[in-house]
């Protein structure tokens, strides 16, 4: 039996690099998986379907169940139809990891709006966008009495949190949002029984690292620790149905996972060699983590007198419910 069996994935950015890794793996484990990329370049442009139909005849040749789709995430109705489409084909969906980007790298000085706009597009409004329509989803199937475990799994990006670079003012940014967003969500959701995590992979060989310092070559033999297979295991933990963990971003470089602590690095985990989902689940648990809805009651104490979690818990649902009922009165929501 896999970590993910029964689950219904959808994946972006699926069709190369990271997102491929994650959705064979997926897949391997147990998941249904809906591949999403509409096959461009690594600044955005062109586009081919033919991408992310291979990923999937790769997942079916293994015996394994998948799905294409080739809408952006920076289109508002291709983000709904990817999550109608895990529906349509599989009946449900557990799991969203929002893994697209695109980059587009220049100084400061000569960074385009334009350039600045579609990287943000894809990464940050990507994130939102699929999170939303999900989340839509997931609401709807909590009312009606499904109480089953849901999960998002943000992608961020060290380059942003812990080692930004020059030029990359529109990447680092949408990352560092992702992260942020990632917390926000965990405390949104958590009442329709969606946790929301994030990977911030570091120092992995992809068409978007191309000529970053200190990517190298495949070695010959032994552990590739710039794979980009390396994240995978770390994405699947996450979105497996019994993983504990929620508003927590994960920085994964090789065969070290840390805990985030906002613009820091905590406790890790360490490997010589590659993670599996089982050895993650025994290894990262027991870090120490930062809890959001505690931080949020620390955060508020002062103001409104929070003295403890449950307290949080029903500040958050009646702050949810008066937003829900102002966006219904608005005709949104």
């Amino acid at each position: 039996m896999g970590t993910l069996d029964g689950r219904v994935a959808l994946i972006t950015g699926a069709g190369r690099g990271i997102g491929r890794e994650e959705a064979l793996l997926f897949a391997a484990e147990g998941a249904s998986v809906v591949v999403n990329d509409p096959g461009v370049a690594a600044d955005g442009s062109g586009g081919d379907d033919g991408v992310a139909a291979a990923v999937v005849a790769e997942i079916t040749a293994r015996g394994g169940r998948a799905v294409a789709s080739t809408d952006s995430v920076a289109d508002w109705d291709g983000a709904r139809r990817m999550v109608a489409t895990a529906v349509e084909a599989f009946g449900d969906l557990h799991v969203v990891v929002n893994n697209a980007a695109i980059e587009r790298n220049a100084p400061l000085v000569a960074l385009a709006l334009a350039d600045f706009d579609d990287v943000l597009a894809v990464k940050l409004k990507g994130t939102f966008a699929v999170s939303h329509w999900a989340a839509r989803h997931w609401r709807s199937r909590f009312e009606e009495g499904d109480r089953t475990d849901r999960a998002i799994v943000n992608t961020a990006s060290g380059s942003g949190l812990l080692n930004p670079l020059p030029t990359q003012t529109s990447y680092a940014a949408g990352n560092a949002a992702v992260a942020a967003m990632t917390v926000v969500g965990a405390l949104e959701l958590r009442r329709y029984g969606v946790r929301v995590n994030c990977v911030s992979p570091s120092m992995v060989r992809t068409r978007l690292t191309t000529g970053v310092p200190g990517i190298q070559e495949p070695p010959s033999g032994g552990f590739d620790a710039q794979h980009p297979a390396t994240t995978a295991p770390l994405a699947a933990y996450l979105a497996a149905a019994d993983c504990p963990l929620t508003g927590q971003v994960l920085s994964i470089r090789g065969g070290s996972v840390a805990v985030n602590h906002g613009w820091s690095r905590g406790a890790r985990a360490e490997k010589d060699g590659p993670w599996d989902v089982a050895g993650l689940a025994e290894a990262l648990p027991g870090l120490p983590m930062d809890d959001p809805f505690d931080k949020l009651a620390e955060a508020l104490g002062g103001a409104f007198g929070i003295t403890d979690r449950d307290q949080v818990l029903r500040l958050v649902d009646q702050t949810l419910d008066r937003s829900l009922d102002e966006a219904h009165t608005r005709g949104h929501g």
